[in-house]
């Protein structure tokens, strides 16, 4: 079964325009072309576009990207490149979810502050607090 870039970026939500990209970005040599040109994509296209998602939600640079689907392609002679990299993606990630769950604390907290203000009419309730108080 093959599908258009229409459904495809539907299926993923993007935009037609990002997928058009990610192909002149060359992170889509797999995907089939008809003898016009319209681009055909398979399941397992699909997947390795969730892929690339995926990474790009990482915050990896597209040129990265493009290494990787390089890679890909090369088959199993690159698989230490592939697994390398995607130990640095996992390393990133949990600083990201480390600094997210910071953010969350400190959000949590002025949560409950202005929860007690707004209970007890005033903010004077927390005149001696500190930030870090609660």
């Amino acid at each position: 079964m093959t599908y258009s870039i229409s459904e495809v970026a539907k299926e993923l939500d993007l935009t037609v325009y990002t997928l058009r990209y990610y192909d002149k970005e060359g992170l889509m040599p797999f995907v089939e072309r008809t003898p016009s040109g319209t681009r055909l994509f398979k399941d397992s296209d699909i997947e390795a576009l969730k892929v690339i998602q995926c990474l790009k939600s990482t915050g990896m640079p597209i040129k990265e990207i493009k290494d990787f689907i390089s890679w890909c392609s090369d088959g199993d002679s690159t698989l230490q490149q592939r697994y390398d990299m995607f130990l640095e993606r996992k390393a990133a990630v949990e600083a990201q979810l480390e600094e997210l769950n910071k953010t969350m604390e400190l959000i949590n907290h002025k949560c409950k502050y202005y929860k007690v203000a707004l209970d007890a009419g005033t903010e004077d309730i927390h005149k001696n607090n500190k930030i870090g108080d609660f």
